[in-house]
């Protein structure tokens, strides 16, 4: 089989600079929606993996397993569960002996800057009422600029996606700014950073002012770190034993898990969403690209009666719509990289970032691969059906 040379589908590609930058601009498009779509499921996944912690255990009230914003339980269970429970970590004896419990309030509020005409109208932000055993039992969370809050004071620290999202209200979020809550005004002291969890999207204020704030004398769940050689039975059994409590004991990665569970029929609406604004983008460039081919029939003749088969034509026609495709990819990849990867989403978990990985870009390469094979063979199917005769006298 004698086949056309490469340089003959690259040298195509230019006949047209309108059809080539429509099918690329159609293809990039379809990349773009499809890596768009599988990075917000990879984020929000990744997201529940990395803020859960295997050595954590969540006490919060029965009936709140899928929302710590609902649980109410009281503020004696820290205390009762450092005491009670076998095996829960803590500082040596030289710093305090402090254990690894962390009670804390979650509440979801709407943020204003200080001078806010109107209270209620700024954005809403996941915030966590904590004491500073909180930094023993998230060690994911790490200051970097500023300090911590005292405990009982109004000031606050704040999470990168946190003051990325108050920054593109208007409002001021560097340390030594304020922010107001309703009626309270809490100044930033620090900001933190939690790469990858949902923590990055929280604002962390003293739990006794949170409290204040919220007008709420109770605890949304306590947070306790199991040493190596803990039984998480022990725990199980404290919430069991303690009716009186009205407790549940979940693994912190067991709740994060029925969370995301709880969330699969947003991942499954957005990534539907995507994929069908990415078809219709993907039919748009394989009507340009049919278009590109079918208008070719004399030339398809020409090529046939000099001996260039059916196949070396197909495979010609193949290469050519590849390299739209691959073109269409790679910038539709690339303006995925720039403009959707790291991009802030809030949930009911918090705020997680549309996570671009190798498995996002692979899928969306894919889809652009399907749209270039599609391309060239439904169209070289239909033009080499005619006769060289007919292909011959055909209009161009």
């Amino acid at each position: 089989m004698t086949r056309l040379p490469f340089d003959y589908a690259v040298r195509n590609l230019g006949r047209s600079p309108l059809r080539l930058a429509l099918a690329v601009g159609s293809c990039a498009l379809a990349t773009l929606l499809v890596v768009a779509g599988v990075g917000f499921v990879r984020g929000l996944e990744r997201s529940l993996g990395a803020t859960g912690l295997a050595q954590n255990v969540i006490l919060l009230g029965a009936g709140s397993e899928e929302s710590i914003e609902r649980s109410e339980i009281s503020p004696q269970v820290a205390t009762l569960a450092a005491g009670s429970i076998d095996g829960v970590r803590s500082l040596p004896p030289g710093d305090d002996g402090v254990a690894f419990v962390s009670p804390e309030v979650h509440a979801a509020l709407p943020v204003n800057g200080p001078d806010a005409a109107t209270a209620g109208d700024g954005p809403i932000l996941i915030l966590r009422g904590v004491t500073p055993a909180a930094h023993l039992v998230h060690p994911q969370v790490r200051i970097v600029e500023g300090r911590a809050p005292e405990p009982g004071a109004d000031e606050t620290i704040l999470g990168a996606h946190a003051r990325t999202t108050l920054q593109a209200a208007g409002i001021d979020a560097s340390v030594g700014s304020s922010i107001a809550l309703g009626r309270s005004t809490l100044q930033v002291v620090g900001h933190f950073a939690a790469p990858g969890t949902a923590f990055d999207g929280e604002a962390w204020v003293p739990l006794a002012a949170l409290k204040t704030i919220t007008q709420r004398t109770t605890d949304s769940c306590v947070v306790l770190s199991l040493g190596p050689d803990a039984d998480p039975s022990d725990v199980d059994a404290f919430a069991a034993t303690r009716i009186d409590l009205e407790l549940v004991a979940m693994p912190e990665t067991d709740y994060y898990a029925a969370l995301g569970r709880f969330l699969a029929p947003i991942r499954a609406l957005v990534l539907a969403t995507s994929l069908i604004v990415a078809f219709g983008a993907f039919l748009g460039a394989l009507g340009t690209l049919d278009v590109a081919f079918a208008s070719r029939i004399r030339e398809i003749g020409t090529l046939r009666s000099i001996g260039y088969g059916r196949m070396s034509i197909v495979l010609s026609f193949l290469q050519e719509s590849l390299l739209f495709a691959a073109t269409g990819a790679l910038v539709g990849s690339l303006a995925a990289l720039a403009v959707v990867d790291g991009f802030a989403v809030r949930s009911s978990m918090g705020t997680f970032a549309v996570t671009v990985d190798a498995v996002a870009l692979l899928v969306g390469f894919g889809v652009a691969f399907a749209l270039g094979v599609a391309g060239a063979l439904i169209p070289a199917s239909r033009c080499l059906r005619r006769g060289i005769p007919e292909s011959l006298r055909a209009a161009t």
